[in-house]
């Protein structure tokens, strides 16, 4: 097999394992076919007011200023004379798409449909926007869509500002609230000349919904503790105060109409939310009017102990806490739709106002609504799967079902509504788990394939690695082997027979991807078993203590990895050791300078791991330092070199002009960001530097010498530079600290290999990359060799997790894009962080391709060693979420597998990529047609 086709064929093996784990643990949960449940008797409320403050805290709501005032006298007031209040818990991932959704659908979005698609439906889901007989939104283009699309019949009208008003350098986005006011009061207003809309209006069953986000954007722009963030709490207090007095004007003081203030996420005290931080899960709920319980004394508050309650001096008030899927089936019940069918929310009975009847009636609803997902759960699950084979859910058999309604029904028709409530939330509790139960019921299955693959696939490079790069001697047979035609049939057979079980099964397409690919990759691997018989017969003439040494330090390191994960300060401990490699191995006397500036490389990089991922303020001024430092690094390595080797007139030019622009890039960010606290705006000309920069920094190196050092300096200033456009603090110091110690490690590499005789001495700067490689001295991989690759992979993961942590969305501080644009673009701005997240990546990997070079290895031997440890690591990930318990356990592994997963899937492009920014190696790499098994 050549490399291409190895790489080719390994880039495809991995995209599957990787996209594996979003079919096993993503999937959707939604189920259609249900039938539609509501409450037979008379709702307490006509129309229901829904009015969700995008990004407001909880403590930001409830918490009085130090004077002890508030920033919303007027819900204040609600909650202590006229409504019920409490926490609402919402879910990771926080943002607005999946808490929205939970809110107005009653179910919690899975990852996979929220990337999918951010504005409309990636999945038909009901809404009580859907069930309502007529719905008016007002608010942002990004939310309001995704509920209009897919309602049945055109009753859901929306009214949103153009998406260029979510701009976080705006003057005042408060004024986006303001917007929303202003719209609605129109309304109204206009209800009372126009005879249809009136008509309309005063129907029953209406919702007017309200998306404010205002109080988002100004978190995000500048902070929640910001004095503009709490007045737009203010703001947004007395547009409420004012539009509950219209909407009670328009409709005579009926008191019909039911009104619930909540919040879809809130929000870190740095400016951001997507995972699980109390300040992020936690927001306000405040419900009043029709149908709304009144304010009861504190009893029960002893059941929250988390001391909010004395925090916010509300102790002497009965807080009532409850899922944020929980209020999609309260706002049904009070205006008298069916609770939507996707919903797994669970009435918070706390909050009606109403006969014990009503509240049993409503209870037993809600249970129906959910028994009525779990049946057809069951049913299609049965209907694909073998029955011999299937496993019922025992705590609800189709006779336990009916057990539980026609008691319910008694119960009720009894007038025992306290037994009934309790007898429904029980049959809610086991509906709900049964969903869980089958919703997973094929994810072992599953799960033991993909291992399965993973195992045969890391099985089959270790022999790749034996066979063409170890130095064994191999038997001639070897070399030459035909194909087994037992073996093929064998596993032709095989293959029959999972199709077969698959196809009966009605499986989707994809599950024939994860249990088939085992086949061929074990195929591959039972073929090549006589190289590991081979390393058998040879294992005498080893050094096998050696090689356990090797093997053991391999593993501990490997394990320091995965929990490296887990605890960053791991990666600072790694370095800490590195730091002494060259004292351990009698490199110190042989190369003294290099070994220092290897101790000190080390040691600076160890500090990155240790400092904060989140809740960094911004500091401009160490971007300035930053692009000093990149300067200063710059000279150091230029300047010894001038008179080794001899530079063109136009590459001596190109490089004072990148570094005059690495000098511009570092003081973009300080000028953008002052033109930003002065509410001026992004300016043009620094907006046009940051695209063309980033435009420009892959070509640029491209037109730089061949020679070695030089073409990596040409990178690292070409990187280093956008780099620099997207930092706001001590982030901007890791680059340069990092390629500080990337171009020593080339160079202690190289004194390595001289004490091990590999090589004689060579100045490193006359390497060229574009120069022919001398095929006959190219050598075989060595025990040494173990210990670069595993240097290559703890340097791509401290590059990983140096300046931040793509496993929680909250390490990003959306102000690192302000250089390139300030209105919200979620796609834009994700792939700006992508691509800052990957610049770190390329520099390492740069540096590895240059180390392979100079030890004389073929294109991608070092690779292959690389490839499995990664894949150990990933497949030590994937046992630890079959391992775990908890969501919160299992999700944390899984987004550590994805991590992993995908660098691995970066690193194989990367080499692509660095072929290329190494210039001509694409054309050595024809010329070096590498033979694999």
């Amino acid at each position: 097999m050549r490399m291409i086709t190895f790489l080719v064929v390994g880039l495809a093996v991995h995209v599957v394992f990787f996209l594996s784990i979003f079919d096993i643990y993503f999937t959707s949960p939604l189920v259609h076919g249900m039938r539609a449940m509501a409450t037979p008797l008379a709702p307490p409320a006509s129309r229901l007011v829904l009015i969700v403050a995008d990004g407001l805290r909880a403590d930001s709501l409830f918490a009085l200023l130090r004077n002890g005032s508030t920033m919303a006298p007027y819900l204040r007031s609600v909650i202590e004379e006229r409504g019920t209040w409490g926490v609402s818990h919402t879910h990771v991932p926080t943002e607005s798409r999946p808490g929205h959704v939970a809110l107005i659908a009653g179910f919690y979005e899975d990852v996979s449909a929220v990337a999918k698609g951010w504005k409309e439906n990636p999945v038909e889901f009901d809404s009580v926007f859907n069930e309502s007989r007529h719905t008016w939104c007002w608010g942002s283009p990004d939310i309001l869509p995704m509920f209009a699309k897919g309602a049945s019949g055109d009753h859901v009208d929306t009214y949103t500002y153009p998406a260029a008003e979510e701009d976080f350098a705006s003057t005042d986005a408060s004024r986006l609230d303001s917007w929303v006011f202003t719209q609605v009061k129109s309304l109204f207003e206009s209800a009372k000349s126009n005879s249809t809309l009136n008509a309309r209006l005063v129907k029953d069953k209406n919702v007017f919904f309200l998306h404010l986000l205002g109080i988002d954007t100004n978190g995000h722009a500048h902070r929640p503790m910001s004095q503009e963030y709490l007045n737009n709490i203010g703001l947004v207090d007395s547009g409420v105060s004012e539009l509950v007095s219209i909407i009670e004007d328009f409709f005579s003081n009926d008191g019909r109409t039911a009104f619930v203030f909540t919040s879809d996420h809130g929000m870190t005290n740095w400016g951001s939310h997507g995972a699980g931080h109390p300040s992020e899960t936690l927001t306000p709920f405040v419900a009043w009017g029709a149908g709304v319980q009144r304010p009861h004394k504190g009893t029960g508050n002893h059941l929250y102990n988390d001391g909010y309650l004395q925090d916010w001096k509300l102790e002497h008030l009965r807080r009532v806490d409850l899922n944020q899927a929980d209020i999609a089936p309260l706002m049904a019940s009070l205006i008298g739709v069916p609770i939507p069918v996707n919903s797994v929310g669970v009435l918070p009975l706390l909050y009606l106002n109403n006969s014990d009847q009503f509240k049993a009636e409503c209870m037993y609803t809600n249970a129906i609504q959910i028994l009525e997902q779990f049946k057809m759960k069951m049913k299609q699950k049965k209907e694909t799967t073998l029955s011999c084979l299937f496993t019922p859910y025992e705590q609800l058999t189709d006779p336990k079902q009916a057990e539980f309604i026609e008691k319910a029904r008694i119960l009720i028709q009894l007038e025992k509504y306290g037994d009934a409530i309790l007898l429904c939330q029980a049959l809610i509790a086991d509906a709900l788990e049964g969903l869980v139960y089958y919703h997973t019921y094929d994810r072992f299955f599953l799960g033991c394939s993909v291992v399965l693959g993973f195992v045969g696939w890391t099985s089959y490079v270790v022999l790749v690695i034996l066979k063409t790069h170890a130095s064994l001697n191999m038997h001639p047979d070897i070399l030459k082997q035909k194909p087994d035609h037992t073996l093929v049939r064998l596993c032709g057979c095989v293959t029959v027979v999972i199709s077969i079980f698959l196809l009966i099964q009605r499986s989707p397409l994809t599950h024939y991807v994860y249990c088939l690919l085992p086949v061929p990759v074990w195929y591959s691997v039972l073929k090549e078993s006589n190289t590991l018989t081979d390393l058998i017969h040879s294992a005498p003439s080893l050094p096998l203590w050696k090689c356990f040494g090797y093997f053991a330090l391999v593993a501990f390191g490997i394990e320091l990895l995965v929990v490296s994960f887990f605890h960053r300060a791991m990666l600072t401990v790694g370095l800490a050791v590195f730091s002494l490699w060259p004292m351990l191995s009698g490199l110190f006397d042989k190369a003294k300078c290099h070994s220092v500036n290897w101790f000190v490389g080390c040691l600076c990089l160890a500090a990155f791991p240790l400092m904060p991922v989140v809740g960094r303020e911004p500091n401009i001024h160490l971007v300035i330092c930053a692009g000093l430092l990149t300067l200063f690094i710059s000279a150091c390595f230029l300047w010894p070199s001038r008179n080794r080797t001899s530079l063109h007139l136009s590459d001596k030019q190109q490089f004072v002009v990148q570094l005059l622009h690495v000098a511009v890039c570092a003081y973009v960010p300080f000028l953008t960001h002052s033109s930003l606290e002065q509410k001026q705006g992004l300016p043009l000309l620094n907006q046009m530097i940051s695209w063309v920069t980033l435009a420009s920094s892959i070509l640029v190196p491209l037109m730089s010498s061949t020679r070695l050092f030089h073409r990596l300096l040409s990178i690292f200033l070409s990187f280093t530079a956008t780099y620099l456009l997207l930092s706001t603090g001590t982030e901007a110091l890791f680059p340069p600290v990092l390629s500080w110690l990337m171009f020593v490690w080339i160079n202690i590499e190289q004194e390595a290999m001289i004490a091990e005789g590999i090589s004689g001495r060579q100045e490193l700067s006359t390497i060229d990359f574009s120069a022919s490689i001398d095929i006959s001295k190219i050598r075989q991989l060595k025990l040494d060799d173990i210990r670069r690759s595993y240097f290559f992979v703890f340097f791509i993961i401290t590059a990983f997790f140096g300046t931040g942590n793509i496993a929680s969305i909250n390490s990003f501080d959306p102000a690192s894009v302000y250089c390139f644009l300030t209105v919200f673009n979620p796609f834009i701005m994700g792939g700006l962080m992508m691509w800052k997240v990957i610049i770190p990546f390329i520099i390492v990997m740069c540096a590895f391709e240059t180390i392979q070079v100079t030890s004389q290895l073929s294109s991608r031997s070092l690779f292959l060693i690389v490839l499995v440890i990664s894949d150990v690591m990933a497949l030590h990930f994937f046992f630890l979420v079959q391992d775990y318990g908890t969501w919160l356990d299992i999700g944390t592994s899984i987004s550590h597998y994805v991590i992993v997963m995908s660098m691995t899937i970066f690193l194989m492009l990367l080499s692509v990529v660095t072929h290329i920014l190494t210039s001509q190696r694409l054309v050595l790499w024809r010329r070096r047609k590498m033979h694999f098994p």
